[in-house]
């Protein structure tokens, strides 16, 4: 797990990762499964993980149209 490396372990760790295709999306289903059965399969839920997905998907949303954002500011009347 990433937060067991120390950094001088990090590049080694790193090439020890799959970084093919299968491997990218296998450990993306992980985190995901992770995710889900931690904050949304539970028996008593509460708001905590579908703000952070909210959250989430704010967050990426304003990265994908900051090109925009930021062409836009500079106006001031038009």
């Amino acid at each position: 797990m990433l937060l067991d490396v120390k950094l001088g372990q990090l590049p080694t760790w790193l090439a020890m990762r799959d970084f093919t295709p299968g491997g990218v999306v296998g450990a993306l289903r992980r985190g995901y499964d992770r995710y889900f059965n931690k904050y949304i399969n539970v028996k008593k839920g509460g708001l905590g993980g579908i703000s952070m997905l909210l959250a989430s998907y704010v967050v990426v949303s304003y990265i994908w149209s900051y090109s925009h954002l930021k062409h836009d500011r500079h106006r001031k009347y038009h």
